[in-house]
């Protein structure tokens, strides 16, 4: 077997390391780091969205999911007091 050959003869895939390099984004006072890729994928999203940047697009999406999880929260607790009470089964 070729040392320059992966398997069965095939050339391995390379991927160029810098797709990989997380990018940090600032929000507020903490960073976090996006795969660049992801961040211009993001950039060029929040542009034709209509948002001042990428940190205006990650916050709105974020309050989106929040919002989705703390409204599941609430009904599992609504359910929970109304099993309690006996109202359902």
């Amino acid at each position: 077997m070729n040392a320059e050959r992966g398997v069965k003869g095939k050339r391995p895939l390379i991927v160029p390391r810098s797709s990989f390099i997380p990018r940090p984004i600032v929000l507020g006072k903490s960073k976090i780091k996006l795969e660049k890729d992801l961040l211009e994928k993001a950039e060029k999203y929040a542009a034709s969205a209509g948002y001042s940047s990428v940190e205006e697009l990650i916050t709105h999406l974020l309050e989106k999911e929040i919002a989705k999880w703390e409204e599941s929260e609430g009904a599992k607790e609504v359910e929970k007091r109304l099993r309690g009470l006996g109202y359902i089964d």
